[in-house]
Parts: C-alpha cells; structure tokens; sequence
C-alpha cells in the first residue's frame, strides 16, 4: 500500500515550503540538489514536519489546506 506524506519544510531564507510526495527521502534529495524550482534558490532546506497518509487525496487536500492563509495559520500555531 502507497503511502503520501505531506511536508513542511524551513528554508535558508526564513520561509517555508509545504509540499506531498509519495516518496520523501527521494523528494528531499532532489530539494537538496536544486533540482526544485521552488526551493533551489533557498537552500539549504531542512525538514521541519512529515505527516504520512494513506489516501492520495486526503494528502493533497491536507496540503493545499496548509498552503491557504488558515492553513498556514494553524501550521505555525500547532504544528511548526
């Protein structure tokens, strides 16, 4: 069974990046390497918080929840 993990990343330039993958040792390497557009110019980046899920779409949906003005207000309040 797959397995989505939801991330949160803190950045070298103080800001974070929220992301999901299906594979987050392999996601991170690339973020490492410069191969994320959106991070590449923000390295290094180190992992803040992973939250695993089993469903794709709960993934992507708790994802996109943490990237809207709520999420990110509940993310900083309880999570990071």
């Amino acid at each position: 069974m797959d397995t989505w993990t939801v991330y949160i990343l803190s950045c070298s330039d103080g800001k974070i990046y929220t992301g999901c993958t299906n594979n987050l040792d392999e996601r991170m390497i690339r973020h490492n390497r410069g191969e994320v557009l959106s991070t590449k110019s923000r390295l290094p980046v180190s992992l803040v918080l992973s939250i695993r899920f089993h469903n794709k779409y709960k993934a992507y949906g708790f994802e996109r929840y943490l990237k809207s003005g709520s999420g990110r207000a509940f993310a900083f309040r309880h999570l990071i």
